[in-house]
C-alpha cells in the first residue's frame, strides 16, 4: 500500500507519496485543477490510501479522487495541527506529515458528507447567510429611526403596513433617511422571498423529503430545525449514543463552566426531556 499526503491550497496541491516503511517515492505541486488532478493520478502507484487536510477546497478534490483510491481520508485541521505541529513548515513537509500520519494510523479523521448532501448544505448554509443579512437590515432600519429620535412601535416596525404609514404620516421621520430606510425595506422583502424559496425548494427535494416528514413527527421540530438536522447531521448512524449527538450541536456544556456537579448532567436531562425519542434506538427511529 501506498500512502499519499496532499497539501491543499487555493492554486497548488502538494503531495508526497510514501511505501508503508516510511521511504518517499514521489513529491511535488500540482495545479489545484481537474484536468491537472487527472494526469497526476495516472502516474501514481496502486495500491493507494489519499489523506487530505480539511480546507474550503476540499469537497471538489475529495469527489474527483473518491473513483481512484482505495480509501481517502480527510483530516480534522486542528487536530492534525496539535499532532504534526513543527517549527518548520512549508507545503512540501505538511504534505509528508500528513502522509505519515496515515501511514501510521494516526490521522485524525473527520466525518465527510456524501456528495449529495453536501451539495443541498451549501443551499441551507446560504439560507442562514440571507437570515443574518436580513436581520441586520432590520437593526439598520431600527437604528436610523433612533439616530434621528423617530417615536415607533418596535414590535410593528417591520410589518409591510405599519412601515408604510410610518413613512407617509411619522412627519418625525427626516428626508435624509427616507431613501436609506425604503432601500433597506426593499432589502428585507428580497430577502424573505429567497428565504421562502431556499427553504421551500430543500422541502421538495426528494432526496430530503421522506426524512423531514419523519423529523417532523417529533413535538417541537419545525422545517428548519429538521432541515438542519438532516443536513448538518447527515449520516445519524456515526453517533453511537444521542448524548454524542447533543454534545456534536453544542448542547452540553462542560463540568467546569458551571459553580457546581450535576449541572452539566441536567442540561443532558432537560434535552432528553425536550426529545421523547431519547434512546439510542428511538432516535434512530425517528431520525431515519
Amino acid at each position: 500500500m501506498y500512502f499519499i499526503g496532499l497539501d491543499v491550497h487555493k492554486k497548488t496541491i502538494s503531495y508526497c507519496v510514501k511505501d508503508a516503511a516510511g521511504r518517499v517515492h514521489q513529491e511535488g505541486k500540482i495545479a489545484s485543477t481537474r484536468r491537472e488532478l487527472d494526469g497526476w493520478i495516472r502516474t501514481m502507484p496502486q495500491p493507494r490510501t489519499i489523506a487530505m487536510e480539511a480546507t474550503i477546497f476540499t469537497g471538489w478534490i475529495y469527489d474527483h479522487l473518491l473513483p481512484h483510491a482505495e480509501r481517502l481520508k480527510v483530516a480534522h485541521p486542528l487536530m492534525l495541527r496539535a499532532i504534526a505541529a513543527s517549527k518548520k513548515k512549508n507545503d512540501r513537509i505538511d504534505a509528508g506529515k500528513i502522509a505519515d500520519c496515515v501511514r501510521c494510523d494516526f490521522l485524525p479523521e473527520c466525518h465527510m458528507a456524501s456528495t449529495e448532501i453536501r451539495d443541498r448544505r451549501r443551499t441551507l448554509r446560504y439560507r442562514n447567510l440571507v437570515i443574518k443579512q436580513m436581520v441586520q437590515m432590520k437593526n439598520r432600519i431600527s437604528g436610523l429611526l433612533m439616530e434621528t429620535g423617530v417615536s415607533y412601535n418596535k414590535q410593528r416596525l417591520h410589518k409591510v403596513g405599519y412601515f408604510a404609514e410610518l413613512m407617509m404620516s411619522n412627519e418625525e421621520v427626516h428626508e435624509s433617511i427616507r431613501p436609506l430606510l425604503k432601500l433597506s425595506r426593499d432589502m428585507i422583502s428580497r430577502s424573505q422571498k429567497l428565504d421562502y424559496a431556499l427553504v421551500s425548494s430543500l422541502q421538495r427535494d426528494p432526496v430530503l423529503k421522506e426524512r423531514l416528514r419523519r423529523l417532523r413527527t417529533v413535538p417541537g421540530v419545525g422545517p428548519i430545525t429538521a432541515l438542519t438536522w438532516a443536513l448538518e447531521i447527515g449520516d445519524y448512524t456515526r453517533f453511537p449514543s444521542i448524548k454524542q449527538a447533543i454534545s456534536y450541536c453544542g448542547f452540553v456544556r462542560r463540568r467546569e463552566e458551571f459553580g457546581r456537579e450535576g449541572d452539566a448532567d441536567a442540561d443532558f436531562q432537560a434535552e432528553e426531556q425536550a426529545y421523547p425519542a431519547s434512546t439510542d434506538r428511538g432516535c434512530q427511529a425517528r431520525a431515519q
